[in-house]
Protein backbone atom coordinates (compact mmCIF):
# COMPACT_ATOMS: atom_id res chain seq x y z
CA UNK A 1 0.00 0.00 0.00
CA UNK A 2 1.00 3.66 -0.12
CA UNK A 3 1.14 6.27 2.63
CA UNK A 4 2.02 9.95 2.84
CA UNK A 5 5.68 10.84 3.21
CA UNK A 6 4.62 13.07 6.12
CA UNK A 7 3.23 10.00 7.97
CA UNK A 8 6.10 7.66 6.97
CA UNK A 9 9.22 9.90 6.72
CA UNK A 10 11.48 7.53 4.79
CA UNK A 11 12.47 9.02 1.40
CA UNK A 12 14.07 5.68 0.38
CA UNK A 13 10.54 4.30 -0.11
CA UNK A 14 9.37 7.23 -2.23
CA UNK A 15 7.18 6.10 -5.19
CA UNK A 16 7.40 8.79 -7.87
CA UNK A 17 4.84 7.24 -10.22
CA UNK A 18 2.24 6.85 -7.49
CA UNK A 19 2.93 10.41 -6.34
CA UNK A 20 2.33 11.78 -9.84
CA UNK A 21 -0.98 9.90 -10.09
CA UNK A 22 -2.12 10.94 -6.60
CA UNK A 23 -5.29 13.00 -6.69
CA UNK A 24 -4.15 15.29 -3.83
CA UNK A 25 -0.67 16.02 -5.27
CA UNK A 26 1.34 14.73 -2.34
CA UNK A 27 4.45 12.60 -1.98
CA UNK A 28 3.69 8.92 -1.44
CA UNK A 29 5.92 6.18 -0.06
CA UNK A 30 5.56 2.40 -0.24
CA UNK A 31 4.32 0.80 2.97
CA UNK A 32 4.89 -2.96 3.18
CA UNK A 33 2.51 -5.10 5.17
CA UNK A 34 3.18 -8.64 6.31
CA UNK A 35 1.25 -11.15 4.21
CA UNK A 36 -0.97 -13.69 5.97
CA UNK A 37 -1.53 -17.18 4.57
CA UNK A 38 -4.82 -17.58 2.70
CA UNK A 39 -6.55 -20.99 2.85
CA UNK A 40 -7.20 -22.33 -0.65
CA UNK A 41 -10.01 -24.83 -1.22
CA UNK A 42 -10.84 -26.60 -4.47
CA UNK A 43 -14.31 -28.13 -4.97
CA UNK A 44 -14.12 -30.69 -7.77
CA UNK A 45 -16.98 -32.27 -9.72
CA UNK A 46 -16.11 -35.95 -10.30
CA UNK A 47 -19.46 -36.98 -11.83
CA UNK A 48 -19.66 -39.18 -14.92
CA UNK A 49 -19.82 -36.28 -17.39
CA UNK A 50 -16.40 -35.12 -16.17
CA UNK A 51 -14.94 -38.39 -17.46
CA UNK A 52 -15.65 -37.46 -21.07
CA UNK A 53 -12.93 -36.11 -23.34
CA UNK A 54 -11.53 -36.47 -26.83
CA UNK A 55 -7.81 -36.22 -26.01
CA UNK A 56 -7.97 -36.37 -22.23
CA UNK A 57 -10.96 -36.43 -19.95
CA UNK A 58 -12.24 -33.28 -18.30
CA UNK A 59 -11.39 -34.84 -14.95
CA UNK A 60 -7.77 -35.24 -16.09
CA UNK A 61 -7.78 -31.56 -17.06
CA UNK A 62 -9.13 -30.77 -13.59
CA UNK A 63 -6.32 -32.85 -12.07
CA UNK A 64 -3.76 -30.88 -14.12
CA UNK A 65 -5.22 -27.66 -12.75
CA UNK A 66 -5.19 -28.91 -9.15
CA UNK A 67 -1.57 -30.02 -9.52
CA UNK A 68 -0.55 -26.56 -10.76
CA UNK A 69 -2.63 -24.93 -8.02
CA UNK A 70 -0.81 -26.97 -5.38
CA UNK A 71 2.56 -25.83 -6.69
CA UNK A 72 1.47 -22.16 -6.70
CA UNK A 73 -0.05 -22.38 -3.21
CA UNK A 74 3.12 -23.97 -1.83
CA UNK A 75 5.34 -21.25 -3.33
CA UNK A 76 3.41 -18.48 -1.54
CA UNK A 77 2.87 -20.44 1.66
CA UNK A 78 -0.89 -21.03 1.40
CA UNK A 79 -2.50 -24.29 2.60
CA UNK A 80 -4.53 -26.23 0.02
CA UNK A 81 -7.51 -28.50 0.63
CA UNK A 82 -9.97 -30.40 -1.55
CA UNK A 83 -13.61 -31.43 -1.44
CA UNK A 84 -15.26 -33.45 -4.22
CA UNK A 85 -18.77 -34.37 -5.27
CA UNK A 86 -20.74 -36.27 -7.92
CA UNK A 87 -24.33 -37.14 -6.98
CA UNK A 88 -23.23 -36.88 -3.33
CA UNK A 89 -20.34 -35.61 -1.26
CA UNK A 90 -17.23 -37.72 -1.88
CA UNK A 91 -15.65 -38.20 1.52
CA UNK A 92 -13.00 -40.49 -0.01
CA UNK A 93 -11.59 -37.51 -1.91
CA UNK A 94 -11.63 -35.10 1.02
CA UNK A 95 -8.37 -33.48 2.09
CA UNK A 96 -8.20 -30.77 4.80
CA UNK A 97 -6.22 -27.67 3.93
CA UNK A 98 -2.53 -28.28 4.53
CA UNK A 99 0.80 -26.98 3.31
CA UNK A 100 3.45 -29.05 1.58
CA UNK A 101 5.44 -29.33 -1.62
CA UNK A 102 3.61 -32.46 -2.80
CA UNK A 103 0.01 -31.62 -1.81
CA UNK A 104 -1.03 -30.65 -5.35
CA UNK A 105 0.48 -33.82 -6.79
CA UNK A 106 -1.27 -35.93 -4.15
CA UNK A 107 -4.67 -34.37 -4.82
CA UNK A 108 -4.22 -34.73 -8.59
CA UNK A 109 -3.35 -38.41 -8.16
CA UNK A 110 -6.48 -38.92 -6.05
CA UNK A 111 -8.63 -37.36 -8.78
CA UNK A 112 -7.06 -39.36 -11.60
CA UNK A 113 -7.62 -42.61 -9.72
CA UNK A 114 -11.16 -41.88 -8.56
CA UNK A 115 -14.31 -43.61 -9.74
CA UNK A 116 -17.79 -42.17 -10.10
CA UNK A 117 -21.11 -43.80 -9.37
CA UNK A 118 -23.62 -43.46 -12.20
CA UNK A 119 -26.80 -41.49 -11.54
CA UNK A 120 -29.85 -40.81 -13.66
CA UNK A 121 -30.56 -37.48 -11.95
CA UNK A 122 -28.08 -34.79 -13.02
CA UNK A 123 -29.73 -32.39 -10.58
CA UNK A 124 -28.13 -34.32 -7.74
CA UNK A 125 -24.73 -32.80 -8.61
CA UNK A 126 -26.02 -29.30 -7.88
CA UNK A 127 -27.43 -30.43 -4.53
CA UNK A 128 -24.14 -32.19 -3.72
CA UNK A 129 -22.21 -29.00 -4.48
CA UNK A 130 -24.45 -27.10 -2.06
CA UNK A 131 -23.82 -29.67 0.68
CA UNK A 132 -20.07 -29.55 0.09
CA UNK A 133 -20.08 -25.73 0.05
CA UNK A 134 -21.94 -25.68 3.38
CA UNK A 135 -18.80 -27.04 5.09
CA UNK A 136 -17.01 -23.82 4.10
CA UNK A 137 -19.83 -21.44 5.01
CA UNK A 138 -18.69 -18.42 6.98
CA UNK A 139 -14.99 -18.99 6.27
CA UNK A 140 -12.66 -16.66 4.43
CA UNK A 141 -10.79 -18.52 1.71
CA UNK A 142 -9.94 -18.65 -1.96
CA UNK A 143 -12.38 -21.22 -3.36
CA UNK A 144 -12.16 -22.80 -6.82
CA UNK A 145 -15.27 -24.63 -8.11
CA UNK A 146 -14.12 -27.02 -10.85
CA UNK A 147 -16.88 -28.54 -13.00
CA UNK A 148 -18.36 -28.69 -16.49
CA UNK A 149 -21.62 -27.40 -14.94
CA UNK A 150 -23.64 -29.83 -17.06
CA UNK A 151 -26.47 -29.86 -14.56
CA UNK A 152 -29.45 -27.59 -13.79
CA UNK A 153 -28.22 -24.23 -12.56
CA UNK A 154 -31.23 -23.48 -10.38
CA UNK A 155 -29.47 -24.76 -7.25
CA UNK A 156 -26.20 -22.94 -7.97
CA UNK A 157 -27.14 -19.59 -6.33
CA UNK A 158 -27.77 -21.38 -3.02
CA UNK A 159 -24.26 -22.83 -3.11
CA UNK A 160 -22.73 -19.45 -3.95
CA UNK A 161 -24.63 -17.79 -1.10
CA UNK A 162 -22.89 -20.19 1.31
CA UNK A 163 -19.52 -18.97 0.01
CA UNK A 164 -20.27 -15.27 0.32
CA UNK A 165 -17.31 -14.75 2.68
CA UNK A 166 -14.86 -16.35 0.23
CA UNK A 167 -13.31 -15.26 -3.05
CA UNK A 168 -14.86 -17.71 -5.52
CA UNK A 169 -13.35 -18.67 -8.89
CA UNK A 170 -15.51 -20.98 -11.06
CA UNK A 171 -13.39 -23.17 -13.37
CA UNK A 172 -15.62 -24.29 -16.26
CA UNK A 173 -14.04 -27.25 -18.08
CA UNK A 174 -15.44 -28.23 -21.49
CA UNK A 175 -14.09 -30.47 -24.21
CA UNK A 176 -13.82 -29.42 -27.85
CA UNK A 177 -15.98 -32.40 -28.83
CA UNK A 178 -18.80 -30.85 -26.79
CA UNK A 179 -18.55 -27.30 -28.05
CA UNK A 180 -18.00 -27.88 -31.80
CA UNK A 181 -20.11 -30.24 -33.95
CA UNK A 182 -18.02 -32.96 -35.63
CA UNK A 183 -17.05 -32.37 -39.24
CA UNK A 184 -17.72 -35.97 -40.24
CA UNK A 185 -20.81 -37.61 -41.79
CA UNK A 186 -24.45 -36.70 -41.14
CA UNK A 187 -25.08 -39.46 -38.56
CA UNK A 188 -23.68 -39.28 -35.04
CA UNK A 189 -24.17 -41.86 -32.28
CA UNK A 190 -24.14 -40.25 -28.83
CA UNK A 191 -24.60 -41.48 -25.27
CA UNK A 192 -25.43 -39.59 -22.07
CA UNK A 193 -22.41 -39.82 -19.77
CA UNK A 194 -24.58 -39.64 -16.64
CA UNK A 195 -27.45 -42.00 -17.50
CA UNK A 196 -25.85 -44.09 -20.25
CA UNK A 197 -28.82 -43.48 -22.59
CA UNK A 198 -27.94 -43.78 -26.30
CA UNK A 199 -29.40 -42.08 -29.35
CA UNK A 200 -28.52 -41.24 -32.93
CA UNK A 201 -28.48 -37.68 -34.25
CA UNK A 202 -28.90 -36.54 -37.85
CA UNK A 203 -26.43 -33.66 -38.13
CA UNK A 204 -28.23 -31.42 -40.56
CA UNK A 205 -27.14 -27.82 -41.05
CA UNK A 206 -29.89 -26.72 -38.66
CA UNK A 207 -28.80 -29.15 -35.93
CA UNK A 208 -25.20 -27.98 -36.22
CA UNK A 209 -26.31 -24.36 -35.88
CA UNK A 210 -28.49 -25.14 -32.85
CA UNK A 211 -25.53 -27.02 -31.34
CA UNK A 212 -23.34 -23.91 -31.57
CA UNK A 213 -26.15 -21.69 -30.32
CA UNK A 214 -26.72 -24.01 -27.35
CA UNK A 215 -23.06 -23.79 -26.34
CA UNK A 216 -23.10 -19.98 -26.62
CA UNK A 217 -26.35 -19.82 -24.64
CA UNK A 218 -24.95 -22.00 -21.86
CA UNK A 219 -21.80 -19.91 -21.68
CA UNK A 220 -23.93 -16.78 -21.42
CA UNK A 221 -26.10 -18.31 -18.67
CA UNK A 222 -23.04 -19.17 -16.60
CA UNK A 223 -21.47 -15.75 -17.10
CA UNK A 224 -24.73 -14.02 -16.20
CA UNK A 225 -25.39 -16.12 -13.10
CA UNK A 226 -21.88 -15.63 -11.75
CA UNK A 227 -21.82 -12.01 -12.88
CA UNK A 228 -24.75 -11.18 -10.60
CA UNK A 229 -22.34 -11.85 -7.72
CA UNK A 230 -19.41 -10.03 -9.36
CA UNK A 231 -17.75 -13.37 -10.16
CA UNK A 232 -16.02 -13.99 -13.47
CA UNK A 233 -15.85 -17.67 -14.54
CA UNK A 234 -12.65 -19.05 -16.07
CA UNK A 235 -13.31 -21.29 -19.08
CA UNK A 236 -11.01 -24.17 -20.00
CA UNK A 237 -11.41 -26.07 -23.25
CA UNK A 238 -9.58 -29.40 -23.58
CA UNK A 239 -6.38 -28.36 -21.74
CA UNK A 240 -5.34 -26.16 -18.81
CA UNK A 241 -3.34 -23.05 -19.75
CA UNK A 242 -1.41 -21.61 -16.76
CA UNK A 243 -0.63 -18.36 -18.60
CA UNK A 244 -4.35 -17.77 -19.24
CA UNK A 245 -5.00 -18.36 -15.53
CA UNK A 246 -2.37 -15.76 -14.65
CA UNK A 247 -3.98 -13.23 -17.02
CA UNK A 248 -7.36 -13.96 -15.41
CA UNK A 249 -6.08 -12.90 -11.98
CA UNK A 250 -4.15 -9.91 -13.34
CA UNK A 251 -7.29 -8.63 -15.02
CA UNK A 252 -9.31 -9.25 -11.85
CA UNK A 253 -7.11 -6.95 -9.77
CA UNK A 254 -6.49 -4.36 -12.48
Amino acid sequence: MHGRLFDYPDPRRLDLRASVRAARSEWLVRVHLQRAAVPVQVLVDVSASMRFGSRQTKLEVAADFVEALGYSAFRVGDPLGMLAFDHASRDDLFMPARSGRGIGNLLATMLRGSESAASNDVGESADALRRVASTLAGRQALVFIVSDFHWPLAALPAALDLLVHSYVVPIVIWDAAETVPPAGGPLLAVSDAESGARRTLWLSAGVRERWREGVATRRGELSQMFGKRAIQPFFIESAFDPEAMSRYFLEAVA
